[in-house]
């Protein structure tokens, strides 16, 4: 996202219609050098192996799910007001300098930011007339 700093990592969504029919996308996405790291429930998340550079996360969700929905608003959001965005990049370089080993304290730490800005995403929504992209 432009003007959002960031590790270099590109996160990458990928909506299917179920996540549990892995054999439609796990192949695809073994083949371009991610392997399957997680399965949550309407959630799988790929990542390149550890041999190789982690340039890239894979996230495999459930068309029309709440994750997607999640995701794409919040992503949205931050696109349509910078003060939101920037707010959120300050608070990645601090936290990135508080657990800078800690990859999940790291995430835990950012949750409240997330829970208060999609919140406030709900509201933008309604008001702009937001919806979640139709799959296509």
């Amino acid at each position: 996202m432009p003007g959002l700093a960031a590790k270099p990592i590109i996160d990458i969504q990928v909506s299917v219609p179920d996540t549990e029919d892995e054999a439609t996308y796990v192949p695809a996405v073994e083949r371009a050098g991610a392997r399957l790291r997680a399965r949550d429930p309407g959630h799988r998340y790929f990542r390149p192996p550890a041999d190789r550079p982690r340039e890239v996360h894979v996230h495999v969700c459930e068309s029309g799910s709440e994750w997607e929905r999640n995701h794409l608003l919040f992503r949205d959001y931050l696109r349509a007001h910078p003060a939101a965005r920037d707010a959120y990049a300050e608070l990645k370089r601090e936290l990135s300098q508080s657990y800078p080993d800690d990859r999940l304290a790291y995430t835990d730490a950012k949750a409240a930011f997330i829970l208060d800005a999609l919140d406030a995403a709900e509201t933008w929504s309604k008001g702009v007339g937001w919806r979640l992209p139709e799959a296509g």
